[in-house]
C-alpha cells in the first residue's frame, strides 16, 4: 500500500506545471511559444537564464522529492517508483490538462535522490562540458545520457539500478518521440 501512496503523490507532485507558472509570472505562455513545451528548456529560451532558473530548479526538486519520499516510505526501488511517477505528472500533469513537458529536469532531480553520488558527478560533468563548449544544451546532454555509464562505475547497487534508471530515461525519450510525431502530424495538417 505505501509503494501506491508514494506513486500517487509523486504524480500529483510532478502534475504541478512550475515551468508554466514561472513563465505566466513575466507575461509568456509556454505552450504559444517555439515548441509550445511547457517545460524548463522551453522556458530557458523564452525568458533567459535569469528567469528561468526557478523552473529548471522546480521541475528538477519534484523528482528529489519524489524520491526521497519514496525511499522514505519504503526503499529505493520505491523511490525509482515514484521518481517515475513524478515524471508521469510532469508529461501528463493532472492541473494542466494532460500537457505537460518532456520530465528531463524531474528525472534529473529525482537521481539525486536514488543516486546521489552518480548524480552530482553527472552534473560536475554538465558543468565542465558547458563552460568548455559555451552550450549549457550540451552540457546537459554529458551529463543526461552519461548519466548511467557513471551510475554503473559508481553506485553500490549494481545494474539492477542502472537498468531502473534505463527505464526512466525510456520515458524522456517516449515524450520525445510523442513530441516529434505530433510536430509531424501538425505539419501535414497544414
Amino acid at each position: 500500500m505505501s509503494y501506491v501512496a508514494a506513486c500517487i503523490v509523486a504524480y500529483l507532485l510532478g502534475s504541478i506545471p512550475v515551468s508554466l507558472l514561472v513563465a505566466r509570472r513575466y507575461g509568456v505562455d509556454l505552450r504559444a511559444t517555439a515548441d509550445g513545451n511547457p517545460g524548463a528548456w522551453n522556458a530557458l529560451e523564452q525568458l533567459g537564464a535569469r528567469r528561468a532558473w526557478p523552473a529548471f530548479a522546480g521541475d528538477g526538486l519534484k523528482g528529489t522529492a519524489a524520491g526521497l519520499a519514496g525511499i522514505a516510505i519504503g526503499d529505493v526501488w520505491t523511490g525509482y517508483a515514484a521518481v517515475g511517477a513524478a515524471m508521469l505528472g510532469h508529461a501528463f500533469p493532472i492541473f494542466a490538462g494532460f500537457r505537460g513537458g518532456k520530465a528531463v529536469m524531474t528525472f534529473a532531480g529525482g537521481m539525486f535522490a536514488v543516486a546521489p553520488l552518480p548524480a552530482a558527478v553527472a552534473l560536475a560533468l554538465c558543468a565542465v562540458v558547458a563552460l568548455a563548449t559555451r552550450s549549457f544544451a550540451w552540457g546537459a546532454r554529458v551529463g543526461v545520457f552519461g548519466f548511467p555509464l557513471v551510475q554503473l562505475a559508481l553506485d553500490p547497487g549494481g545494474p539492477e539500478r542502472v537498468a531502473a534508471t534505463g527505464a526512466l530515461m525510456c520515458l524522456i525519450g517516449v515524450r520525445f518521440l510523442g513530441a516529434r510525431a505530433g510536430a509531424h502530424a501538425g505539419e501535414e495538417a497544414r
